[in-house]
């Protein structure tokens, strides 16, 4: 190999530039004056400045680089947990062995030679006559316009040049090629070549580039053993690869083998007629049987490495994604408005990092995960209900302060369920939509504070339908905000968010926390029931209350921190984007009501069941909300403590409704799932810590039955002083409490109001003797 060409750092010097020119047009004139001399006449000399332009423009690599670029074969890309162990490599759709040139057999080189490039130990990388035939072509429209690539071109078109069809990757290739003989000798040209190609695929069905794998997978034979009629047949397949295999993407046979032997025998008749081989072995190799010889189809069994591989490898496809998409001046808007768009990039981007030498690091703590896994497996038969059907689950554990996402678990049996049910499916978020939409951005705008009240007499829909709570169609009577929470009653919730809407547009709320609803949704008066079209995902769902338990600040949740390259350069990392959503105020309410949740409210089961399990931990200060869907079909328990968010979501894939006590199943589950994880990783809960009223929170005293100040009050043409009546401590974000009047709450009838007033005892001191 000849290494001491000088070689230019990266544009060539005019007489290289004329050099090249002058031996393509040269060939190119003599054509031309022959076929269309009129035209050639016009054409010629813009021609001929054209291409000097364009290979003046071609950046040559340095002749390291250059062979690099040439002998690179697809590298093994790997993902890691947060400690740095392996996860799994990643698994290319390729497969590939790379070979010496004495592993190759010479049947095979020549046969090559004879069929792709009969003049390869003769030219230097390029046959001007070739070039300017097929640029005639082109030109005219007549012949083949595919022809005139050498050997050493076809290598450099795959392993240097993009796909684009140009005549300035067209100057490239032709530049490239006389470089690449420069710095490689031919041996070394043709046996990269015959390692890079692909060769279709293989009895498993599997893509397949090299030669070797080529032999070992179609004829069960080393590239190095092959017979005259198996060598033919492996030349002739880089030309067309998928069409020439004798098998299908699903590991059959092909019924039409045609066109691989038709080939094959074009390949042994180049042979004869270069004298590489005599009339008597070409027609024993055209007429032998190679049907005999090919393997039997033997479809490959399913390797795959569960939720956590492809969660991993999906999320790396997407965090790359942009760098590819911009730079062909595509934004994130036109890629999610076009699915055949975002499809082309997510395959395009999965294919390289299959085959670039990455390493994804990701943010999954191995031991909290495992945990998560253990779990699901040894307590997941408490979800089940004897029906025999498999009651899917989906979880996630969030850091609160970061978004970062230390484990999940996707479902109950990869194997027999590969939907991702804590990143992928939707589903109807029941009553844990109530802080989130309702309460929070209430409290936020100052509209209610901890004590305020909503009705919970019998209220109906636009459209006459019922609005029910779980256990009755009301109580008649009037629920302060924090008690209406505790038990997730439906009727005030209603009544609040129609109130609500009359002054504040809570969808704002969600597009800062990425909650993507359809706009009209957010006026559907059952929205805050979890009334919704497509759901919440329980990542979604998990990143929320993270921000009530992160003082109000959003963090997306994510799991991939660093992506390195083969050299170990950083070639992504996770930059963290905080977002005040609600005011710490309102976040720190929230948390002092759902603390309720647990205490003493809906969420009680899961606070018993941790109890018995790890007393310890049931002693951290636990926030949380309870959720079920419409005619039972799922059930949510997502809880906080200042460390981390734990959401737990089961159901059916197919909707179908659950018994009622299984509500209380999840929440034992969560419990003990959670157990698990403190044992093996207790530090990220912050178990000691505790969740405070901010210092901007506003204390204020309000009369107990109408959530309102002390004042006087008209009730039936009567005079009501508050004054001396029960009085308890209102928590508000903004504002403050506001005078006590008739109608004292939100939501209610004036009838209602004064059935409410009927059960007011009046202060001793204000009772008229």
């Amino acid at each position: 190999m000849d290494t001491q060409t000088p070689e230019p750092n990266s544009k060539h010097d005019w007489p290289f530039v004329l050099n090249v020119t002058y031996r393509v047009i040269r060939s190119l004139m003599l054509l031309l004056i022959v076929v269309v001399i009129a035209v050639a006449t016009l054409g010629v000399g813009t021609g001929i400045g054209y291409f000097a332009s364009l290979v003046k423009t071609v950046d040559v690599p340095k002749p390291d680089d250059l062979i690099k670029k040439i002998s690179n074969l697809d590298q093994q890309s790997n993902m890691t947990y947060a400690d740095g162990s392996q996860i799994a490599v990643i698994q290319s759709d390729l497969i590939r062995t790379n070979v010496s040139s004495d592993s190759i057999s010479d049947f095979i080189k020549e046969a090559l030679i004879s069929t792709e490039d009969e003049n390869f130990f003769k030219h230097k990388g390029i046959v001007p006559k070739a070039i300017a035939r097929a640029t005639i072509s082109d030109v005219i429209g007549i012949g083949n316009k595919s022809g005139g690539s050498t050997i050493t071109q076809q290598l450099v078109k795959q392993q240097v040049l993009t796909n684009e069809t140009s005549y300035r990757r067209k100057a490239s290739e032709i530049v490239l090629a006389l470089k690449t003989e420069k710095v490689m000798s031919k041996d070394e040209i043709l046996s990269s070549y015959l390692n890079v190609s692909p060769f279709g695929r293989n009895n498993h069905g599997e893509n397949i580039a090299g030669i070797e794998e080529a032999a070992l997978g179609i004829f069960g034979v080393h590239a190095s053993d092959v017979t005259l009629p198996q060598a033919a047949f492996l030349a002739g397949l880089p030309q067309s690869p998928i069409e020439y295999s004798p098998y299908t993407n699903d590991a059959q046979l092909k019924e039409d083998l045609s066109a691989g032997l038709n080939r094959k025998n074009d390949v042994l008749f180049n042979m004869y007629r270069e004298k590489i081989i005599t009339k008597d072995e070409y027609e024993a190799a055209k007429d032998y049987d190679l049907k005999q010889d090919f393997l039997k189809p033997e479809p490959k069994a399913q390797n795959d490495n569960g939720f956590l591989y492809n969660y991993i490898y999906d999320e790396a496809t997407r965090v790359l994604m942009p760098s590819y998409y911009e730079a062909d001046g595509y934004t994130e808007a036109d890629i999610n408005e076009s699915k055949q768009l975002f499809d082309q990039y997510f395959e395009r981007v999965k294919k390289d990092i299959a085959r670039s030498g990455y390493t994804i690091h990701s943010t999954i703590d191995k031991t909290t995960h495992n945990a998560m896994q253990e779990a699901v497996n040894n307590f997941g038969y408490l979800l089940d209900d004897g029906s025999g059907k498999l009651l899917e689950t989906g979880s996630v554990l969030m850091d609160n302060q970061t978004g970062r996402i230390y484990g999940f678990i996707g479902g109950r049996d990869y194997n027999q369920n590969q939907n991702n049910h804590a990143f992928q499916t939707r589903r109807s978020p029941g009553s844990t939509m109530k802080p989130i939409l309702a309460y929070a951005p209430a409290i936020d705008n100052g509209i209610i504070g901890s004590e305020s009240k909503l009705s919970d007499y019998p209220l109906k829909y636009k459209n006459g339908q019922e609005v029910k709570n779980y256990s009755d169609k009301g109580s008649n009577s009037f629920k302060s905000v924090r008690e209406a929470l505790k038990w997730s009653l439906n009727i005030p919730v209603v009544n609040l968010y129609n109130d609500m809407l009359q002054s504040i547009d809570p969808k704002q709320y969600f597009d800062q926390m990425n909650i993507g609803l359809n706009p009209d949704e957010y006026y559907r008066e059952s929205i805050p029931l979890g009334g919704t079209d497509h759901g919440l995902t329980v990542l979604e769902e998990t990143e929320a209350y993270a921000t009530l338990a992160n003082k109000g600040v959003y963090n997306k949740g994510y799991s991939i921190e660093k992506i390195t390259n083969e050299k170990g350069d950083v070639i992504y990392e996770h930059k963290q984007e905080p977002n005040q959503v609600f005011k710490p105020a309102t976040a720190s309410i929230m948390n002092d009501m759902m603390r309720d949740v647990l205490k003493s409210g809906t969420g009680q089961p899961a606070q018993d069941a941790l109890k018995s399990v790890n007393p310890t931990l049931a002693k951290a200060d636990w926030v949380g909300k309870t959720g079920t869907s419409e005619n039972e079909q799922d059930y949510w328990f997502t809880a906080s403590t200042p460390g981390v968010t734990m959401s737990s979501w089961i159901g059916y894939d197919d909707n179908t409704k659950m018994n009622s006590t299984w509500n209380k199943q999840n929440m034992v589950y969560w419990a003990y799932m959670t157990n698990y994880v403190y044992q093996r990783n207790p530090d990220v809960f912050k178990a000691s810590d505790k969740f405070t009223l901010d210092p901007s929170v506003k204390k204020e005293k309000v009369v107990e039955f109408t959530g309102e100040k002390v004042g006087v009050v008209k009730v039936d043409n009567q005079q009501i002083n508050l004054k001396g009546a029960k009085e308890i401590d209102s928590l508000y974000a903004t504002d403050g409490p506001k005078d006590s009047v008739f109608k004292f709450g939100i939501g209610g009838t004036d009838a209602n109001y004064n059935d409410a007033w009927k059960t007011f005892s009046k202060p001793a001191t204000n009772k008229r003797k």
